[in-house]
């Protein structure tokens, strides 16, 4: 059997976005809670982070999964206010963040036991929402299909989105050499204060050529790619021998025409990729198990904290994707919900 502490509301709030569209699509609405499965709890959000993959749902161009909630939300911290008889050890009252399936644009949402993580220590909902999308993402594919190693140099593009900020400070707390792309001398020096041992403002310098002459000519051992087929030739030629480049979003095309790939045969290049979406509930419970165990004690201990960067009530949903939209933003995107 679940457990309730107190009687819940039958309806709540949450944000939908129609039929989709343009970010002033997503305004208000009311409905029922939704009700968890036995491996699930239903949690009383407090906080949601905003994430690329909202905005390309809302657009339409990235259906949830079969079963998944088709409100907008991936990740949220709050407190458990039920618990399904195959959940875990989570209990009423436990405070959680979760990588969500979907859902948590709104005050109530559920997920399975094994995504959710405890706060850690001395966080609010806040800083506590903004760790598991990029958290799971960048361990599951910096560490996880890059390999990445204590020593080893790694590039990472889009230095100052909330993956790029957490790619950062994880590379640097695991022992690797870091560079990092971004657009204005101004996001440059954002990723130096988070650690990159080099920035490099894309716009005015030749990535290929900067990391050259940063290595001295030995290149880069694994790239953390979220631009696609645009970057994809010039990608290739960053990496040293048996590089690894790990593509985790297009933003910047997804069809690579006319690329060289003799560097891949040459220096013995792996070219893979992940989306955390589609992963089974077991497979995304081994991210968050090796999390608690790898990362969780550097967040309570403060060696590593989520960069926010602005944080709006959940009615202001659009603003906050018009915001993730434009890309003037170093970090994440936060909601809070009343």
């Amino acid at each position: 059997m679940s457990s309730t502490h107190t009687a819940l509301p039958a309806e709540m709030t949450y944000i939908t976005h129609g039929s989709g569209g343009e970010p002033e699509v997503l305004v208000p609405a009311h409905g029922p809670l939704p009700t968890p499965k036995p491996d699930e709890v239903l949690i009383r959000v407090e906080a949601v982070g905003v994430n690329r993959p909202d905005v390309q749902q809302r657009k339409g161009l990235y259906p949830p999964p079969p079963g998944a909630s088709p409100v907008l939300g991936l990740e949220c911290a709050g407190t458990v206010v039920e618990v399904g008889p195959n959940a875990g050890e989570w209990k009423v009252g436990d405070k959680v963040c979760a990588l969500t399936n979907g859902g948590a644009y709104a005050q109530y949402c559920t997920a399975p036991g094994t995504q959710c993580l405890p706060w850690p220590k001395g966080y609010d909902a806040v800083r506590a929402a903004a760790l598991p999308e990029t958290f799971f993402t960048v361990w599951a594919n910096l560490f996880g299909h890059g390999k990445l190693k204590q020593g080893e140099t790694v590039l990472v593009h889009g230095g100052t989105s909330g993956i790029g900020t957490t790619a950062i400070m994880l590379a640097k707390a695991f022992g690797a050499r870091v560079f990092a792309t971004a657009g204005s001398a101004e996001k440059c020096a954002e990723c130096l204060k988070l650690g990159a041992d080099a920035a490099i403002n894309y716009r005015e310098q030749d990535f290929v050529a900067e990391v050259k002459a940063l290595t001295e000519g030995r290149l880069c051992d694994v790239i953390l790619d979220m631009v696609g087929a645009d970057y994809f030739a010039r990608n290739l030629r960053c990496l040293g021998t048996d590089g690894r480049l790990v593509i985790i979003a297009f933003l910047g095309g997804e069809i690579a025409e006319k690329v060289d790939l003799r560097p891949i045969m040459l220096r013995r290049l792996t070219v893979t990729g992940s989306t955390m979406r589609p992963r089974t509930t077991a497979q995304k419970g081994r991210i968050a198990m090796d999390l608690a165990e790898e990362v969780w004690p550097r967040l309570d201990a403060g060696d590593l904290a989520p960069v926010i960067h602005t944080v709006l009530p959940l009615e202001r949903a659009a603003e906050a994707h018009a915001l993730m939209e434009s890309s003037a933003h170093v970090g994440k995107i936060m909601l809070t919900v009343a």
